[in-house]
């Protein structure tokens, strides 16, 4: 195949060539960091990857995904930052070792000292050094339905987040953007909820027994039977959890003398799916066909190593929406490629399913795909069916191999009945069977605002990433110190957001990271978007620029993530 001929195909990354005499870079283009001006009016930075697709033969509608560069003063003060955070966790050990400190990390005892080490200390220096210091952040205590608002158990910690007390108190209505409702079906009342309670009464909560034994009940067998026909594929099968899915049946599906593609962005379930089947792995750069269909030629044209055997089966696995970059998979051009070099592909829609395409089927549906092009469809319920457990959709003769050979349907408690009700309950509801229009209206819903909310951020000049349909919305942080004054002043706030850091994210793309659900009104997103331009100064020793953002006052700090034009030098008083 000719290079010409394969470029028709794809469509890399988009940038800017240069001109007005600007100095361009070996390939001819030239990315603009935008380092801290003051122009007169504020113009957004050039993106490193703006990806509108040039192949308009493969896409029905336009498909547009932003990743903005980061700044390269922001850049190095993030690495100063880490660096200083480094500094001090290794004089914070001497102090511990001395024990003019006290440790609180488990050590071994003096007696066991010659005996091979259980615990290895400076494999836990960031545990103990950076990531204890922002701890408060993560695992917060809910006590109630977690939907478009939630209460959370008030906790304080007397020993720098090493351990924690309650107080007793409970912080009521918090607004909830980190939670995958994404269609609002995470309630206790309604359609839904009466669906589950009946079941309870009639089954009980669990099974005690997998399915090939007694616990195969006949609510598994309706669900399945919903599914399939919810995916448009001839058969489905359901496990009682959504990592599992993946984790336990990729080994079923290859093995040694087998070729996986895996997305450098794909979970950590599909990632360890990957490994424990023994095939051979290759990574392609995300969403990059060009990277893939490299990949895919040179595994056609040398086969195995060493042997140089034609590869038993090639597998690509790519996901639906990234959910920490929130971008949306180049489902068209997977598939074209798929299909030219005869490999098979494996398409997890844990976030997708429900929350994209206009019935709600996923990345499938959003594209307008045919179901049978994707080979093994697989998705969860963990997000916008509010319950738990995954699926895997495709031919009978797959679905019927897995009954026989997966571990998670040989080995794994059957899902809980009452949950079952509930994801075939709301399935319904979006397919419009329970003879209303709440499914159509709550995907609607979601579409409005996601977009609505990804608007706002963009006019008040925040970087955020992914695509511009995704309900997954990156802003970008950067700063280390950053991570934890965002979830707190957040939470002050009665927001309740998720902040994602190294080694989650590389490590100058620390980020919060916003889940929309058509559970949230627009009163909600306006309540989430203006206080996070609005954070006091107090919190920080800044040397800053004012903006001119109308939504802002005079000696209101234009809090951005992008610092474009906001020079912040930060650090907790």
């Amino acid at each position: 195949m000719t290079e010409s001929s394969s470029n028709k195909l794809l469509n890399g990354d988009s940038c800017h060539r240069t001109s007005n005499g600007k100095k361009s870079s070996k390939n001819g283009f030239v990315k603009n960091h935008g380092l801290l001006q003051e122009p007169q009016k504020y113009r957004r930075p050039r993106e490193k990857n703006q990806n509108v697709t040039h192949n308009s033969s493969l896409y029905k509608k336009p498909f547009a995904e932003s990743f903005e560069e980061t700044p390269l003063l922001v850049a190095v003060l993030t690495y100063m930052g880490y660096g200083i955070l480094t500094i001090f966790g290794y004089l914070r050990d001497f102090l511990r070792h001395w024990s003019i400190e006290k440790c609180h990390v488990a050590r071994e005892k003096e007696e066991q000292k010659d005996f091979v080490p259980l615990y290895q200390d400076f494999e836990n220096f960031y545990t103990r050094n950076l990531y204890m210091r922002i701890r408060d952040n993560w695992n917060r205590p809910i006590c109630s339905v977690p939907g478009a608002k939630m209460d959370l158990v008030e906790r304080v910690s007397h020993d720098y987040n090493w351990t924690f007390e309650h107080t007793g108190k409970v912080v009521k209505d918090v607004i909830n953007m980190g939670s995958y409702n994404y269609l609002g079906f995470a309630e206790n009342t309604g359609a839904c909820a009466d669906a589950a309670i009946e079941a309870t009464e009639k089954y009980g909560v669990g099974v005690g027994s997998t399915r090939c034994e007694i616990g195969n009940l006949d609510i598994h067998e309706e669900l399945e039977q919903l599914v399939a026909r919810f995916l448009g594929v001839e058969s489905s099968m359901a496990f009682g959890m959504g990592f599992a899915t993946n984790s336990m049946n990729i080994p079923a599906l290859t093995g040694k003398g087998c070729l996986i593609l895996s997305d450098e962005l794909n979970h950590a379930s599909l990632v360890l799916g990957a490994r424990l089947s023994g095939s051979t792995i290759r990574v392609f750069k995300h969403n990059n066909m060009q990277s893939l269909e490299k990949l895919l030629r040179d595994a056609i044209a040398h086969g195995q190593p060493r042997t140089h055997r034609p590869w038993k089966k090639i597998l690509i696995v790519v996901e639906g929406i990234y959910s920490m970059e929130g971008s949306i998979v180049r489902l068209p051009e997977v598939v074209a490629l798929k299909k030219r070099y005869k490999a098979y592909l494996y398409l997890d829609e844990a976030h997708s399913i429900g929350a994209l395409g206009p019935n709600g089927r996923g990345v499938v549906d959003y594209f307008g795909l045919d179901p049978k092009d994707v080979d093994i469809m697989m998705g969860t319920f963990t997000k916008s069916f509010g319950a738990a457990g995954g699926y895997i959709g495709g031919k009978q003769e797959l679905i019927d191999y897995l009954r026989r050979h997966s571990h998670s349907a040989l080995y794994a408690t059957s899902m809980s009945p009452p949950v079952a009700q509930q994801i075939i309950t709301s399935m319904r509801i979006i397919m419009g069977e329970d003879g209303t229009t709440l499914g159509v209206d709550r995907i609607r819903q979601l579409s409005e605002n996601t977009t609505y909310f990804r608007r706002e951020l963009r006019e008040m000049g925040f970087i955020i990433y992914g695509n511009d349909d995704s309900p997954v919305v990156p802003m970008m942080l950067y700063m280390p110190a950053k991570i934890g004054a965002f979830g707190r002043e957040m939470l002050k706030r009665n927001i309740g957001t998720v902040v994602v850091g190294f080694p989650a994210t590389p490590i100058i793309e620390s980020r919060a990271r916003f889940c929309i659900s058509a559970a949230h009104t627009r009163e909600m997103l306006d309540t989430v978007s203006h206080p996070v331009i609005m954070l006091p100064l107090p919190i920080y020793n800044c040397r800053l620029v004012f903006s001119s953002h109308p939504r802002c006052e005079e000696k209101d700090l234009f809090f951005r993530g992008c610092c474009y034009r906001t020079n912040l030098i930060l650090s907790s008083t």
